[in-house]
């Protein structure tokens, strides 16, 4: 069983096959990190004004980004851990520019399946726990995108 994902596309212009390709991509992830069969997240995309939205009420920095990750494994103070229930293992939400995305392509050389894809990654690596802030952690998050990326085929 593979992960469960809820696609959604406010922008309208998500192509079947890119979301397709996502799905893929990110169940390889998930196999990679062995992450269990039945986890649920979302991925959203979004236009630039609305992920700026977003960027600005959470992260208090008023501008588009590429993509944003809320992890719903994240405890925060004082929350109680469910212990002995069997629910599927929820990792959060993963919102993407597809604007940004096509601007990153264009900026990088590459193609835009290869943008959304690297987007996708990082956002899903995000929701297991992995972070870039400082250049050990960038170094072990960015060694993972590239090890997941290239064996789904969407090296640089």
């Amino acid at each position: 069983m593979g992960l469960i994902i809820d696609f959604i596309d406010e922008t309208e212009e998500v192509k079947e096959e890119y979301v397709e390709m996502i799905q893929q991509l990110v169940e390889k992830a998930a196999e990679i990190e062995s992450v269990e069969g039945g986890a649920e997240l979302s991925i959203t995309f979004v236009n630039n004004e609305r992920i700026q939205e977003i960027n600005r009420e959470y992260r208090d920095k008023d501008q588009p980004t590429d993509v944003i990750s809320f992890a719903m494994e994240d405890m925060g103070e004082g929350e109680m851990e469910i212990v002995g229930v069997e629910m599927p293992r929820m990792l959060g939400d993963i919102i993407i520019s597809i604007p940004r995305a096509k601007e990153q392509a264009e900026e990088y050389g590459h193609s835009f399946d290869r943008e959304l894809g690297f987007l996708a990654v990082h956002g899903f690596l995000h929701l297991l726990g992995y972070d870039h802030m400082t250049e050990e952690e960038e170094k072990v998050m960015f060694g993972k995108q590239k090890e997941i990326l290239d064996a789904f085929g969407l090296a640089r």
